[in-house]
């Protein structure tokens, strides 16, 4: 980064006074925020040396990465979210080993505009967003000009902006393929699939049943949000109408836990009479009773992948997106006796 850009280099490219910048840059109330997204952005441009005007607690850091949380599809806008918990985990982990800050943002993007001003006025050197959600064409324009920042999520076709993610559909058939190899056929899928990882997992419980000769039944797929008490519902809707399943393939851990309490509410036996299966392996899956079967994904890893990514990009390479295998963890609920 370098020494040589001065205040007054860059009040005399603002069109601003040194003392307006330096209020800009310190995040001063007195300034108005189009000015202070312009000054910021131009300080970026310059390669302006913000540590010195950060707070000091964050003054010893090599660098600070930004985590949003846009809207999700198919979740609850939650840090609290297990999953989003050890995704965030994992990220922490990788921060503190190359001795950077990590801010959790409380902003939620919707728009263009939001995208646009929470990257222009964030003095972060990347940022982190979990999550596409119904953003994926704005963070592909967004990409045009901006390659600071990093999605959490599925890798999606025409995609111009990097995403890590793991391999939803083989993790999808997978599961899948598990629940078949045990004998069951009738085996519904729960998870909102609007939301672009549940449907790619969605592809791969179709592609595992197509490589059986096997045909899905409508009925069997059924919406159900990232959280307990909607996948029970879900699972009491299909006992409800008499809809005969054998075994579940679930999006998510939450929804495969919600799931398993329905069903044994009607009094039917997990595996016996159902076997469940989840994905991404969160820490209360292996504590359930029973154990939950699940797919899981190495959040230290994607934790790594994201900040080393993040980083490279700010060097000026262009990062390329990446999936991350995935593992089958059987467990009591389908698998183990």
């Amino acid at each position: 980064m370098s020494s040589r850009t001065r205040l007054e280099d860059l009040a005399s490219i603002a069109g601003v006074s040194i003392a307006t910048v330096s209020r800009a840059l310190n995040n001063s109330p007195a300034v108005n925020d189009e000015t202070k997204r312009r000054v910021w952005k131009i300080a970026r441009e310059q390669n302006y040396n913000f540590r010195p005007s950060m707070p000091a607690m964050l003054s010893g850091a090599a660098a600070t990465i930004a985590v949003v949380i846009p809207t999700p599809q198919g979740r609850q806008t939650r840090v609290s979210d297990p999953f989003f918990q050890e995704l965030i985990g994992g990220i922490a982990e990788a921060a503190r080993e190359i001795s950077c800050d990590l801010l959790i943002s409380h902003l939620a993007p919707e728009s263009m505009d939001d995208l646009a001003s929470l990257m222009n006025t964030n003095r972060a050197e990347g940022v982190i967003f979990l999550g596409q959600s119904l953003l994926h064409e704005r963070l592909n324009a967004l990409a045009e000009t901006e390659s600071r920042f990093i999605v959490w999520g599925a890798e999606l076709p025409g995609q111009k902006y990097c995403s890590v993610g793991s391999d939803n559909v083989r993790g999808g058939a997978r599961a899948t393929s598990h629940l078949l190899n045990q004998g069951r056929r009738r085996i519904a899928f729960l998870g909102d699939t609007a939301a672009w990882e549940v449907q790619q997992r969605y592809e791969g419980y179709v592609n595992a049943h197509r490589r059986l000769g096997l045909t899905v039944d409508p009925a069997l797929i059924v919406p159900a949000q990232f959280e307990i008490s909607y996948a029970e519902a879900a699972v009491d809707s299909l006992t409800s109408r008499d809809v005969s399943f054998d075994g579940i393939f679930a999006a998510g851990d939450l929804i495969a836990l919600g799931a398993i309490r329905s069903l044994l509410k009607a009094g039917r036996t997990v595996p016996q009479d159902v076997a469940v299966v989840g994905y991404d392996n969160i820490q209360l899956a292996a504590y359930a009773s029973p154990a939950l079967t699940t797919i899981s994904q190495d959040m230290e890893k994607a934790g790594r992948l994201m900040i080393s990514k993040l980083l490279a990009a700010g060097e000026g390479k262009p990062p390329r997106s990446e999936r991350l295998p995935t593992e089958l963890i059987v467990r009591e609920s389908c698998g183990l006796a």
